[in-house]
């Protein structure tokens, strides 16, 4: 049956297993961390030398899965079958194979943990195979989020560590870093190491221990924009260019296509108030003044252009259609497009 992540995470804590799961998509880091999860907390250490057995599926076959799945644990109450990297399996597509996937789908054994971990694929939902698949195990389709999903995510992320994170901090690390999930937690751990009780996770923490800068950032760029203060954004610009390393340019114009995006959406908006814009583009309602004001400062047609700029940036600065140039001038030219 199809699955949300918090609740298999949920189920997970509480020690309540199925004998089956199928995880699929786009968004590893879901799929890593259940899998992280049943391998370090389904067993004893005692137990996993004898019950717990990791497969690569680049190394395994479809039948060497079913057939361990199907042995009784050793000395235990239950054995544990992780498939990592399922999707490099090269027998999904044969029906011979398939009928056995489905024969154990529909009669596993109680006493085996079986995981796919298949990865940023999926299968077809619309075939017998795929049907069976999603009927019959803890079926979890792992979707990237969207931008506007990424604030919240941190925001719950945070507090399932009992830690409280500021809105200002929560958009810094958003726009800073995208829907990286990994880097996220990743950066995220890093500030939980240095939380003190009691204390709330703001922005001067998240510039000290991520290596953001405090006034060089792309949340700091937009910002300049959308208040159309020219001099700081080309300053930025600038550092960006000279820091090209801690600054992509891909990572530049995706944050600045989501910004200009979400201006597009409060342009198309029939509701402008404060709260109704801040659930139509996915942020706080702390920061809708900032987004209203840059929408009056970038009309529609300006707004749409701007897109058009950055399309082109981006095929720029990788040499499609274009002749190549290096990031910093195309990003110093981008700039001074988006705000005349």
């Amino acid at each position: 049956m199809a699955a949300e992540y918090s609740q298999i995470i949920k189920d997970i804590s509480n020690n309540s297993y199925a004998p089956v799961y199928f995880l699929q998509g786009e968004e590893a880091f879901f799929i890593d961390n259940i899998i992280d999860k049943i391998e370090n907390n389904a067993l004893d250490e005692s137990q996993k030398s004898f019950n717990q057995v990791v497969l690569y599926g680049k190394d395994t076959s479809l039948a060497d899965v079913i057939g361990i799945a199907r042995k009784y644990p050793m000395m235990g109450e239950r054995q544990v079958v992780i498939v990592k990297e399922a999707q490099e399996i090269r027998e999904w597509t044969k029906e011979d194979k398939q009928s056995l996937v489905i024969n154990y789908l529909q009669n596993p054994l109680s006493s085996t943990i079986l995981v796919f971990g298949y990865k940023y694929k999926t299968v077809d939902k619309r075939t017998k195979f795929g049907k069976a698949i999603e009927k019959n195990s803890v079926f979890l389709n792992a979707k990237k989020l969207y931008d506007n999903q990424v604030p919240d995510w941190i925001r719950n992320y945070v507090a399932s560590k009992g830690v409280n994170m500021h809105d200002g901090a929560i958009m810094m690390l958003s726009e800073n870093i995208g829907n990286n999930l990994q880097r996220l937690a990743n950066e995220i751990e890093k500030l939980l190491l240095n939380v003190k009780e009691g204390q709330q996770i703001d922005a001067a923490m998240v510039q000290k221990y991520v290596g953001i800068s405090k006034d060089y950032n792309i949340f700091e760029m937009q910002k300049a924009l959308g208040s159309m203060n020219k001099l700081k954004a080309h300053k930025i610009a600038d550092y960006f260019a000279s820091n090209p390393s801690n600054n992509p340019m891909v990572l530049t114009i995706y944050s600045l296509f989501s910004y200009f995006s979400k201006l597009l959406l409060i342009h198309h908006s029939d509701n402008k108030n404060e709260k109704a814009i801040a659930s139509v583009i996915g942020v706080n309602p702390f920061f809708v003044k900032e987004y209203l004001q840059a929408a009056r400062n970038y009309p529609l047609g300006k707004v749409v252009q701007n897109i058009k700029f950055l399309h082109e940036a981006d095929m720029q600065s990788k040499g499609i259609g274009f002749a190549t140039k290096k990031e910093g001038p195309v990003l110093t030219e981008l700039v001074y497009k988006l705000m005349n």
